[in-house]
């Protein structure tokens, strides 16, 4: 299943952490070769679901599991209170009458409320703050979540709210006899409520009639707390619940539904932008995209020189063994002369070549004898050569004699010198048993 947005971006932020831990370079040479092992396969580079998956990630879903509680409780409450809400609106004795009217600021009070929540998250504001605390266990990347988290579980407790009301209105029609009444202590008359009825079912009115009140309902309906007369047509005073439920149905659940789908959407588009503005995710970008370069440890202090082993220390190649050049460095008949007994083979590998045939290389090489890499040594070592080398050390017998020769030019065999060759006596350092060799 794969990730979502939120948790992919928690995961992220949790391995970037981890990775401060190793040294640049390991972090270059990881994702370098991750990067082009998929543009082997005429992937494009990995996005952070398949970066994390390549490395292993653990999953940091444990820091979103207080919202996931606290989503839960707070679906249940609104559930339960949807419930009690509606049955105590729909409270009468015998003799009274169930106001419209307070079904109506009901319903519209709900509406501003959903509407007051989508507007808080979209600010990005907490008034809501010290309910939560401050939060300092938790990432800091996922504090900058809070108003969108909180506005998702908040439509879900609103939707369930809405929901369970609805239910239960439905329910109470079809095992009470409902007399519905409005009234009110303004000036009001019955052709103005009429019109504020039927301004209200715009929704449904054009399509459902038989759920918009007409005006001698209206007029039928009204009642005073202090009047003890009857309805001229009491039977007709149930005629309200189709309307009571289409205002509830689209004034209150619809929007909860639609903005709790808005707020999932909203949340996941912030995810998205905090991993994209995450300061490890222009550092991997960076490294998929870039050759990583060996270029020794840092350097001395001025005036101190580099280590320069002299060329006369080195050993001569082996007598016989396997030839590799990489990349294509020296040429063809220089590797073939290069060893007093001409070489078991001559192979290529880095360059152009894949990673299947660069293992295919070494499986070939595997011949239990030594191994020469001819290198161009007037460039610096890279990444893919050190992972050539590391290969070839695993795979080949513990025993192999594994050298390196950088060359100064393709078409002589005569080594680098000076700081080049300290550079290369660093990285072959870096790189035992592998060691450098001269011709």
């Amino acid at each position: 299943m794969p990730l979502s947005p939120v948790r992919r971006l928690l995961d992220f932020d949790a391995q970037y952490r981890r990775d401060q831990q190793h040294t640049p370079d390991f972090l270059h040479r990881r994702d370098r070769r991750l990067a082009l092992a998929r543009e082997q396969d005429g992937a494009p580079p990995p996005d952070a679901a398949a970066w994390l998956s390549a490395v292993d990630a653990p999953g940091a879903g444990a820091a979103l599991r207080p919202w996931r509680r606290g989503r839960a409780a707070l679906t249940l409450a609104g559930a339960v209170l949807g419930v009690l809400t509606m049955l105590g609106v729909l409270y009468v004795d015998g003799q009274g009458r169930i106001n419209v009217t307070l079904i109506l600021a009901l319903a519209l009070l709900q509406l501003l409320l959903a509407l007051a929540t989508t507007a808080q998250a979209l600010s990005g504001r907490r008034p809501w703050g010290r309910l939560l605390g401050r939060g300092d266990g938790a990432p800091p990347v996922l504090r900058q979540l809070y108003p969108q988290l909180a506005a998702r579980a908040a439509h879900g407790a609103g939707l369930a709210f809405a929901a369970t009301a609805l239910l239960t209105l439905l329910v109470q029609v079809l095992v009470r006899d409902l007399a519905f009444g409005w009234s009110t202590t303004l000036q009001t008359s019955a052709p103005a409520y009429h019109a504020l009825v039927e301004q209200l079912a715009w929704p449904w009115r054009g399509w459902l009639p038989g759920a918009v009140p007409g005006l001698e309902l209206v007029e039928q309906s009204r009642y005073f707390r202090l009047g003890g007369e009857a309805p001229a047509d009491p039977e007709r005073l149930g005629a309200w619940w189709p309307f009571l439920a289409m205002l509830w149905l689209c004034y209150v659940l619809l929007p909860r539904l639609i903005l709790l789908g808005l707020a999932r959407l909203h949340l996941n588009h912030r995810a998205g932008v905090l991993l994209r503005r995450h300061p490890g995710w222009a550092a991997m970008r960076q490294r998929f995209a870039t050759p990583w370069v060996d270029s020794g440890p840092a350097p001395v202090a001025a005036g101190a020189g580099p280590a320069v082993p002299p060329a006369d220390t080195l050993a001569p190649p082996p007598e016989s063994g396997v030839v590799i050049r990489w990349a294509g460095a020296g040429s063809a008949d220089l590797a073939r002369n290069l060893l007093q007994d001409a070489p078991m083979q001559v192979l290529e590998a880095g360059g152009s070549a894949s990673l299947e045939q660069d293992r295919d290389t070494l499986t070939r090489a595997d011949l239990g004898l030594p191994v020469v890499v001819l290198t161009r040594g007037w460039e610096p070592p890279t990444g893919e050569l050190a992972d050539f080398l590391d290969d070839a050390r695993h795979s080949l017998p513990a025993n192999t004699d594994i050298v390196l020769l950088p060359l100064a030019a393709d078409d002589q065999t005569a080594l680098v010198d000076g700081a080049l060759l300290a550079q290369w006596q660093r990285f072959v350092d870096r790189h035992r048993p592998v060691r450098l060799c001269r011709p």
